[in-house]
Parts: structure tokens; sequence; C-alpha cells
């Protein structure tokens, strides 16, 4: 794998950790601390070269039904000052998804096309 995706793979690894572990004061931390977790693992995988493109593939179609379906309509920022507590929480898990999505989708994409050449 190309020294650039290996990088990438371990980057997202250790900031999805780190995502996971900020999650312990959110009302529904458990959760999240689930989904950060999964998608380090799922980074980690990647770097390793031990994973094929098909989980991360529906994790990251998962992760886009996900953002669609918590985007608040009313998006008001990620700034607690910006609006409702609520909706901004909202917002953020939102955008906390689809950045799961996007690069889990990039690594799918990635592996799939490795093991075309």
């Amino acid at each position: 794998m190309h020294t650039f995706f290996k990088f990438l793979g371990f980057l997202f690894t250790v900031l999805f950790t780190l995502g996971a572990v900020v999650q312990y004061n959110d009302p529904d931390a458990f959760l999240w601390i689930i989904i950060y977790a999964i998608a380090a693992l799922i980074s980690l995988l990647f770097t390793l070269d031990k994973i094929g493109y098909i989980l991360p593939m529906i994790l990251g179609i998962l992760g886009l039904i996900g953002f669609t379906y918590l985007y608040p309509s009313d998006f008001q920022g990620f700034d607690l000052n910006d609006g409702d507590i609520k909706t901004v929480e909202l917002g953020r898990e939102a955008f906390g998804l689809l950045i799961i999505a996007l690069v889990l989708l990039l690594f799918a994409f990635r592996i799939k096309k490795a093991s075309k050449i």
C-alpha cells in the first residue's frame, strides 16, 4: 500500500481513538464511543492491510445514512453559543458521522483499487 495511505490510516486511527475517548461526557456516550472505536479499528486494519473493501464500504454507507438522519433541519453551527444545545449536539453528531463515512469510503475505494493492480 502506498505510504501516504498508510499514514492516513494511522492518522485516522489516532483521531478516531481520541474521538472515542472524548465521548465520556456525552449524554449517549456509550453509543458514540462504540461508533468511534469501530472507525478506529477499521482504520487500523486498513493501515495494517488486514481488511477487505466490503466492511468499510458498508459502514461508510451506514455513516452517510446516519448523517442524513441526524442532520438537524435548522442547523445552527457547532458552538453552544450559536443556538439550541440539542440542535448543536445533533449537528456535531451528524458531522462526526459524515467524517467517519467519508474516511471509510475512501479506504474502501483505495482497497478496491489496490486489489485490481
